[in-house]
């Protein structure tokens, strides 16, 4: 019975796969692999291209990352090590309850509250300092319009924070007391006992929350279909400008799609989300192999 809990997930995952493959069939022999690099989302004319959704997926996954893993990161080095006994309970209880509070209650928050704040006061500042860095000043150059990749990756990095902070603190627990206090009876200060000791010890788990929180931002929709802009016009790579993702173009549109050739795009999306899912999943896998390769190695 267990053997066949664990084909079905397997067959699961298999019939998903081909489910997607037959739905973008028409899609596929149309358009190719030019899907991939092709900007034009023209419904009316049927000239469909991935090339914005696929870039606003990736971006706002990845500056959710640059900001949810530092983050996650001190709160979990505060939580295990510098935080008082009576803290530590009531503080880790709230850093959970963030990840229960529905995503479009964080769309909403973020479009009401977040983003005429962000558009006032943060990307001048950002425009004004990193927009005068040379080829990463392209990043930051724009109208502040307070919603577009960079407001909706922010957005995705606080709904993520939650579960990165959660995973590394509980790994960072079951780090042997023992060892801390050997490296601590040497005279290690408690930062070379986390980066030295605390760290090596739980790096597979490390990776694992960092990757719990990547999957949950390259399938997020509410959140960021509300923040991003929804837009299907590429005019630079600046994060300030209004974009879409894979997500968010699955929500907006699957409805209204009337044509076959319509529809098939949409779920060409769906099957590289997928796909970009699969390899995320993959090199995570491949680096935590590699992790455990090392172990007992000195470096």
């Amino acid at each position: 019975m267990t053997r066949f809990f664990a084909l079905a997930t397997l067959l699961l995952l298999v019939g998903i796969l081909v489910s997607l493959v037959d739905g973008a069939m028409p899609a596929l022999e149309k358009f190719g692999s030019a899907f991939l690099w092709t900007g034009d989302w023209n419904p009316p004319a049927e000239r469909f291209g991935a090339l914005i959704p696929i870039y606003g997926t990736l971006a706002t996954s990845l500056v959710a990352l640059v900001i949810a893993v530092p983050v996650s990161f001190g709160i979990a080095l505060f939580l295990t090590e510098l935080a008082p006994p009576w803290l530590r309970r009531p503080l880790g209880i709230a850093i959970e309850l963030l990840a229960g509070i529905p995503s479009i209650v964080y769309g909403m928050w973020g479009l009401l509250v977040f983003a005429p704040i962000f558009a006032e006061y943060v990307q001048p500042a950002l425009a004004s300092s990193l927009g005068q860095v040379p080829v990463l000043g392209a990043l930051f150059q724009g109208a502040p319009m307070g919603i577009g990749i960079l407001s909706a990756g922010v957005i995705l990095a606080v709904m993520t924070i939650p579960f990165i902070a959660s995973v590394m603190r509980d790994v960072f627990e079951v780090t042997p007391a023992m060892l801390k206090e050997s490296a601590y009876g040497l005279g290690a200060t408690t930062w070379e006992v986390v980066w030295n000791i605390v760290l090596p010890y739980t790096k597979v788990g490390v990776v694992g929350g960092i990757m719990l929180g990547l999957g949950r931002a390259l399938g997020e929709t509410m959140a960021v279909t509300f923040l991003i802009g929804n837009m299907n016009f590429f005019n630079g790579f600046s994060l300030f400008l209004p974009g879409n993702s894979i997500a968010s173009a699955l929500a907006n549109e699957f409805a209204e799609a009337e044509s076959p050739i319509y529809t098939a795009s949409l779920i060409e999306l769906g099957l590289i989300l997928f796909f970009i899912t699969l390899v995320v999943l993959t090199l995570s896998k491949l680096l935590l192999l590699k992790l455990s390769g090392r172990e007992g190695l000195k470096t």
